[in-house]
C-alpha cells in the first residue's frame, strides 16, 4: 500500500501543512500559490489526496493534521520495514551495517533504544 509514500511535491505540500496547521483552506490556496506556484484545484487536488489517505483533514473549511510529521515518519519507517525486510528490524540493521560503520555514539544510543524496551 502507498499510504505513507509521498512523491517530492506531495511532501512538500505536507510539510507546509504540518508547519501551518491547522490552517483555513483559503489560506492554504494562497501559501500554495506563493509558495509552490500552484493554482487553486491543484491544491485542491493534491489535498484531497493527502486526506484520503487519513494524513489530513479538511472539515467545514479548515485544514487539520490528523497525523503528527513524526508520527508519518515513523508509520513510513515500519512501511518500508514490512516491504523491504519482511517486518524484520534484525535484517534491516544486519543489511544497514554492512555498508556504513556505527559510530560510538550511535552504539550507546541504540543499545538505551535496547534496553529501554526488553521485556522484564
Amino acid at each position: 500500500m502507498e499510504q505513507y509514500k509521498l512523491g517530492e511535491m506531495e511532501q512538500k505540500f505536507a510539510d507546509l501543512i504540518w508547519l501551518h496547521a491547522p490552517i483555513p483552506s483559503g489560506e492554504l490556496v494562497k501559501l500554495c500559490a506563493k509558495e509552490l506556484s500552484w493554482k487553486k484545484s491543484t491544491t485542491y487536488t493534491m489535498l484531497k489526496r493527502l486526506c484520503d489517505r487519513g494524513i489530513f483533514e479538511n472539515y467545514k473549511g479548515r485544514v487539520t493534521a490528523l497525523m503528527s510529521r513524526e508520527d508519518f515518519t515513523a508509520a513510513q519507517g515500519e512501511q518500508f520495514l514490512s516491504e523491504t525486510f519482511g517486518g524484520s528490524l534484525p535484517r534491516f540493521f544486519a543489511a544497514f551495517t554492512r555498508r556504513n560503520k556505527l559510530s560510538a555514539k550511535e552504539i550507546n544510543e541504540l543499545q538505551q533504544l535496547i534496553d529501554q524496551h526488553k521485556e522484564e
